[in-house]
């Protein structure tokens, strides 16, 4: 009998009750709306924060040398030997290191063919990095190497769409996130919270059935009760006379 008892009780656990789940939910619908709304402003504001659009122009050469040797004239590319150069010649605002920086040299499918890829805020100034770039270091190979790899393949077009536009990822994530969250702190306070609202609760701890609720007691409902006598009162008082 106790093994069964057992047995009932641990499958009276696991049952779900829907109707408790939404009365929780709705108990505390302020704690979720306010949780959803408060990551959603963040979400909006993160993703309408200022960014810079960035575009990327693209030139490419032909090496025509071995893996090794090729390996080595790419990162001539980025080197000051080839930068200085072309900072010179474009009238450059900036360092060797951050052009550097904005300058990509990849190999395309492991091809004799290298893509120079220049990312920049002005589309223009990224095709002119590029080709110049592309241009410089084909006449500098034969001084620094000795030989002539390098041929010229296609010059770098100005691409008219950044490569960082905007998306409402962080808003959707945002609003997602603080409903997942307010959700789980919802059942959270309603865990801690040891009040017995519904008339079922009763029923359950002290496995009896309830027969009648004593109202809440507030002074509105003393006023409209005394209210109500002194009216009963004074009908009582006329049918006497």
């Amino acid at each position: 009998m106790e093994r069964l008892n057992g047995i009932n009780g641990r499958n009276k656990a696991k049952e779900i009750n829907l109707t408790e789940i939404f009365t929780v939910l709705k108990r505390n619908l302020w704690i979720i709306v306010l949780v959803t709304v408060l990551a959603g402003t963040a979400g909006a504001i993160l993703n309408n924060a200022s960014t810079t659009p960035l575009y990327a122009s693209s030139s490419r050469i032909i090496i025509g040398a071995d893996e090794e040797s090729r390996k080595t004239l790419q990162v001539i590319v980025k080197d000051s030997v080839i930068l200085d150069r072309v900072i010179q010649q474009l009238g450059l605002n900036s360092t060797t290191e951050e052009l550097a920086g904005k300058i990509t040299v990849t190999s395309i499918d492991s091809s004799q063919v290298v893509s120079i890829t220049v990312i920049d805020p002005n589309p223009e100034q990224a095709a002119n990095i590029a080709d110049t770039t592309a241009q410089i270091f084909r006449d500098e190979v034969p001084n620094i190497i000795g030989q002539d790899y390098v041929r010229l393949l296609s010059k770098a077009k100005v691409n008219p769409v950044p490569i960082n536009q905007k998306n409402n990822n962080k808003l959707y994530l945002g609003i997602i996130g603080g409903l997942v969250v307010g959700i789980g702190l919802a059942f959270l306070l309603d865990s801690f919270d040891d009040r017995i609202r519904p008339n079922h609760d009763i029923e359950n701890l002290l496995g009896l059935p309830l027969l009648g609720r004593v109202p809440k007691v507030t002074k509105r409902n003393v006023k409209k009760r005394s209210m109500k006598f002194q009216l009963e009162s004074r009908g009582e008082n006329i049918g006497l006379k």
